[in-house]
């Protein structure tokens, strides 16, 4: 069973970030970057981008959720999480 994300505070209603196949997630040195990247074992890309993050708290988020996600049963495929800061823009490259 494949887990998403459903980022409820997204610039588009109810966004899905895919957990599958997932690599890495990476963000600024420093933690005040302004995008997240996850990277997936094909490469491509989700790019969450918000305005300058506080001590990695929209990184944090997601790992945390991504975390939570994965614990819970198979017959919920999508996880909700609302971000610290509300994200301008999902993009998948």
């Amino acid at each position: 069973m494949e887990k998403f994300l459903l980022i409820t505070n997204a610039p588009k209603s109810s966004q899905l970030i895919s957990l599958s196949r997932l690599k890495t997630v990476t963000t600024a040195a420093g933690g005040a970057g302004t995008t997240v990247a996850l990277t997936y074992s094909d490469a491509t890309v989700t790019t969450v981008t918000t305005i300058a993050q506080t001590d990695f708290n929209v990184y944090d988020a997601i790992i945390d959720a991504m975390e939570q996600a994965l614990a819970t049963s198979w017959q919920k495929s999508q996880f909700p999480v609302a971000l610290p800061l509300a994200p301008t823009g999902i993009a998948n490259a």
